[in-house]
């Protein structure tokens, strides 16, 4: 495995979105180590890097080159959507930006137009994040996660955020926007990835914790 330069207490990560829901989620996996944790906005960024990419990988790691460049402190970015089997994978690197529409209930709706006669079984889907962490050294570490599930036959649930509403974990019995906070976490494309690199932030502090 990858490991870092070693970092100290109140050493910055960017957190390369703008996306609040992103930053949420971000912050909540990263509770508890002694990072300060920085948004575009806060560290005085107004970038928005062209995401040109054809996979989650790709785009994942323009963004997070764009930021770390600007920024010059190690930089966390991810890239990460919803592929429907029977869409032949769409929206996939696109589910941002869906036929143009804005994220929320107007792109849910249209996915529920589209798969109206689809039936059950056909109804497969599954949630993708990729995740780069760029280091002080410039060094790349990557990490990606998934979550399979099933597009819902109506929207559910007000928690998370994107197509949460519509994507239905059969062994749960709810949509992803149904379950608590802390569980989507611990479960979640976004979850898994970002407890790879977590791994690695803690590694690269422990040397100042042992000194400390």
């Amino acid at each position: 495995m990858t490991t870092l330069p070693a970092l100290r207490p109140g050493d910055p990560l960017l957190l390369a979105t703008t996306s609040a829901g992103k930053q949420r989620e971000l912050r909540a996996l990263l509770a508890g180590l002694p990072l300060r944790l920085v948004t575009p906005a806060e560290w005085g960024l107004s970038l928005v890097p062209e995401e040109t990419g054809t996979t989650f990988a790709e785009n994942a790691t323009l963004k997070a080159r764009a930021y770390h460049a600007a920024a010059g402190i190690p930089t966390l970015a991810e890239d990460s959507g919803i592929e429907v089997e029977a869409l032949g994978g769409a929206p996939g690197v696109y589910s941002a930006r869906w036929e143009g529409l804005p994220d929320g209930a107007e792109k849910n709706a249209l996915l529920l137009r589209r798969l109206a006669a689809v039936p059950d079984e056909q109804r497969r889907c599954r949630y993708v994040c990729h995740a780069v962490l760029i280091d002080r050294t410039g060094a790349e570490h990557h990490a990606e996660g998934v979550l399979v599930g099933c597009v819902a036959r109506e929207a559910r649930g007000s928690g998370g955020f994107g197509y949460d509403p519509v994507f239905y974990l059969p062994e749960y019995g709810c949509t992803v926007a149904e379950l608590p906070p802390a569980e989507k976490d611990r479960i979640s494309h976004r979850g898994q990835a970002l407890r790879v690199l977590r791994a690695l932030l803690e590694r690269a502090l422990a040397p100042a914790r042992e000194t400390s």
